[in-house]
């Protein structure tokens, strides 16, 4: 929802125009998060002075103030904070007052970074206003900076008060869902970060080997010298070996991160919202957790906890003791944009390769069996389940509408599409011999991650699909499936939908590898899925016609796409593209003959129709859709299969290859995310960056 970025050197001397490069790129990097305003805050030439750049816009405009400032760009340091922001509003309309960094007053004895919401800000406000603290912004972030600097002028005790403390006392004061980044003149060289509910990295680069792989998490009268036999790594990819292979490994020595001769080295800290801001620096990352809170300084990376109510029950040991040091997999190439005009056009065109990377390992074509590895143990609690619950936001719900059907012909369980915020909303009743499946592209999407809570805590088993490894959502999950589409920076989300698809489908596939009876359909997709990419390909090599034919279209106002079983989904998914680039209206329909209200109030002989007939067990029921349709003088476009014969010969036709009639959805939505690129580009709209749009909502 907003991007976070901030940079930490000790020991490692770095000019401000070095220092101002890695925030403006690292912030660039992050822009599809939200990209109203930017800003950031750096160290200044005298003792306790932050200097301030921000911009309405993108971080181009950044980029263009901090080039005709007058601030002394050669200036070196050994050792600094700085800390960035790019935002999309929530509160306060898009303007400098209103963009971060936010200070707590005019010196900035604190400043702060933020994603999320933070829900009792108004009271906060109204409470600080009344003990003299005047406001110059109408964020909620501002109420917190404030209340940093109030808390620090109340404490009797100055002198050994830490920043880690000061913030904690801050937070605990705090509702809502945030990922925080602190600066303070008073703690200068100090960094102290926090999360709950928005996602959070630390990336750490250093010259020399790591002595040690992992921090431990510091609880509340530990010893800081304890040994770390006790501790053992919690990394999902099990990449690390236990600490306790090296006994004589102390805990403050896991925090101070010495090289392996043991002694302090030059470090530099990235701390960003997304692991795209921090592969071009280092591959080096450590995911923190809800409720961790983060304090780096001189070189040494606390990671503190901030008990909650729901956790005071448990001991140290029953919390992750630790934080591993993860090795990204994602290739600087893959967050370029290369010789593509726009990354959604860049990932339109990928999906070939990234369908092919959702299914590599877990598809044996020879013997037509699939293999879920995170599910594998977890199989014959699914297969008893009494219903299948697939929860999700946008994009994702239309991927789980699109397989709804083979999940229920293959499983034979009932199958419900619930969106996750009228999930929650109407508190809807979850059992422990239901399985409810979590979709999210990024896995830190707020209303499907508080929908998996909810069911975690009425003891349904619970799966992930996800994109992104690490996310909150592959953590807290009790399996699941990542759909390794790559990253996806274009905020309208393509390639996703596609890898989304076919793991849904593999799923089903091996759900239902027990039932003899289906053998035959099952080996029938799978021969399917083997062809797709070359299909995909294909239907890719229309983009000219599709341009020729977004022309015609974008003379209209509004755009209706009809189907029905299989088809519906990519309707709903089609119309969803159109909307969010191109801000045509945009609806999608179900064919449904006898529905009056769809064939007779829907549109005019004006409107452009694109009705999809592709040819399945419905076919002839949307050929009757289609006569109704002309006889009320629209004149659709007809999605269809190439070679039919039964499309009238003057109709204008969009044909793609013939697949399984639950794989045609996956072909069917590709002309549809071309022809939304291409209205879009023909009105001169930002592809990348639509108006109110931003990638991941980590709010409510």
């Amino acid at each position: 929802m907003c991007g976070i970025f901030a940079y930490c050197n000790s020991l490692k001397e770095k000019s401000r125009k070095e220092i101002l490069e890695i925030l403006c790129q690292g912030l660039a990097r992050q822009e599809y998060r939200g990209y109203d305003s930017a800003g950031l805050g750096i160290d200044g030439d005298k003792p306790g002075e932050v200097i301030f750049f921000k911009e309405v816009g993108k971080v181009a405009g950044l980029r263009k103030q901090i080039a005709s400032s007058t601030v002394d760009m050669n200036k070196t340091f050994v050792s600094q904070v700085s800390i960035a922001h790019t935002r999309w509003a929530t509160h306060g309309v898009p303007s400098k007052d209103n963009c971060h960094p936010l200070r707590s007053d005019p010196t900035a004895e604190f400043c702060v970074v933020h994603n999320g919401i933070v829900t009792n800000s108004a009271a906060l406000r109204l409470v600080l206003q009344k003990r003299g603290y005047t406001f110059e912004s109408e964020t909620d972030t501002e109420a917190v900076a404030k209340l940093l600097k109030y808390v620090y002028d109340n404490q009797a005790d100055k002198k050994n008060l830490t920043f880690t403390d000061l913030v904690k006392s801050v937070l605990k004061e705090l509702e809502g869902s945030f990922a925080f980044v602190f600066k303070s003149t008073h703690f200068p060289n100090q960094i102290v970060t926090a999360r709950r509910g928005s996602p959070l990295l630390i990336g750490v680069k250093t010259d020399k080997k790591l002595k040690v792989d992992f921090v431990d998490v510091e609880f509340a009268g530990q010893d800081k010298d304890m040994k770390v036999e006790t501790l053992q790594p919690t990394s999902p990819s099990a990449l690390l070996a236990p600490p306790s292979a090296n006994p004589k490994v102390l805990r403050t020595q896991s925090r101070a991160f010495m090289s392996e001769d043991g002694l302090p080295q030059p470090i530099e800290f990235f701390v960003a919202s997304d692991a795209s801001a921090v592969v071009e620096h280092t591959k080096r990352v450590l995911y923190l957790e809800d409720d961790d809170i983060a304090h780096i300084d001189n070189g040494e990376l606390h990671i503190h906890r901030l008990r909650r109510k729901d956790d005071r029950d448990q001991s140290p040991a029953q919390i992750a003791s630790t934080r591993t040091i993860e090795t990204l997999e994602i290739e600087l190439a893959a967050i370029m944009k290369g010789k593509f005009d726009h990354f959604m056009q860049k990932e339109i065109y990928e999906q070939p390769e990234s369908v092919v990377n959702t299914m590599r390992g877990r598809v044996n074509f020879d013997t037509s069996q699939i293999t879920l590895g995170g599910l594998r143990a977890y199989l014959p609690i699914m297969r008893r389940g009494r219903r299948i619950v697939f929860i999700a936001c946008g994009t994702s719900y239309h991927s789980c509408i699109a397989t709804r059907a083979i999940f229920e012909e293959l499983t034979e369980i009932p199958v419900s599409v619930e969106l996750a915020s009228d999930f929650l909303d109407r508190k809807t009743p979850i059992f422990r011999d239901d399985v409810c499946v979590f979709l999210s592209q990024s896995g830190e999407t707020a209303d499907t991650i508080l929908a998996l809570r909810y069911c975690l805590e009425r003891g349904a088993l619970c799966v992930g699909v996800v994109n992104t490894v690490g996310s909150t959502l592959s953590r807290e999950t009790h399996c699941g499936v990542h759909i390794n589409a790559g990253p996806e920076i274009g905020v309208a989300s393509t390639k996703a939908y596609t890898s989304q698809y076919i793991a849904l489908l593999m799923m089903a596939l091996q759900m239902s590898e027990d039932r003899i009876s289906l053998t035959e359909r099952r080996n029938q997709i799978i021969a399917g899925l083997l062809a797709i990419p070359a299909q995909i390909k294909k239907v890719l090599e229309m983009d000219s016609a599709i341009q020729q034919l977004a022309q015609t279209v974008a003379q209209n106002k509004s755009l209706l796409l009809m189907g029905r079983g299989f088809q519906y989904a990519t309707c709903l998914e089609g119309a969803l593209k159109i909307k969010e680039i191109s801000y045509m209206h945009s609806e999608g329909v179900s064919s449904l003959v006898n529905s009056n209200t769809v064939l007779s109030h829907s549109f005019d002989e004006n409107m452009p129709v694109i009705i999809i007939m592709t040819q399945d067990s419905l076919y002839p029921k949307v050929q009757s859709a289609f006569a109704q349709i002309t006889a009320r003088k629209a004149q659709p476009i007809v999605l269809c299969n190439e070679g039919d014969d039964g499309i009238p010969a003057n109709a204008k036709t969009i044909r793609v290859p013939k697949t399984v009639d639950c794989l045609q959805g996956m072909l069917n939505i590709i002309p549809m995310q071309l022809l939304s690129y291409h209205l879009a580009v023909n009105k001169g709209y930002d592809v990348d960056f639509p108006r109110n749009l931003a990638k991941s909502v980590t709010t409510e």
